[in-house]
């Protein structure tokens, strides 16, 4: 039993990074933006809306929780705001993000064959 309570105090920390994060992925726009933005590529606010089809303030809320989550960096340029993945992004969590994009790629291919 002592172990056990060890076990979950020493996961304590780490665990509102990694909900937040998974909340963050949870939705279907915000992990369309992730997929695009997992290139490594810096991308306008104007193309993700063009691309996912949303409205540009729909798209700012979008973001916004995504950074919230240390998911993506952003930079002002002029009137639009350009996003990046966030090269301070913890391994571990970049981890989660490339299993859950793998996967979404291997349904993908499962669907198709």
């Amino acid at each position: 039993m002592r172990l056990h309570a060890y076990a979950h105090e020493s996961n304590k920390t780490p665990m509102p990074s990694t909900l937040t994060l998974l909340s963050a992925l949870a939705e279907p726009t915000r992990l369309a933006a992730v997929r695009l933005l997992w290139d490594g590529r810096e991308h306008c606010v104007c193309e993700l809306v063009r691309v996912l089809g949303v409205t540009q303030s729909r798209m700012s809320r979008h973001m916004a929780v995504l950074k919230q989550a240390g998911v993506v960096a952003d930079r002002r340029d002029a009137q639009w705001v350009r996003y990046r993945r966030n090269p301070e992004l913890p391994a571990e969590q970049a981890a989660i993000i490339n299993a859950v994009l793998n996967s979404l790629d291997g349904s993908s291919n499962r669907r198709a064959a």
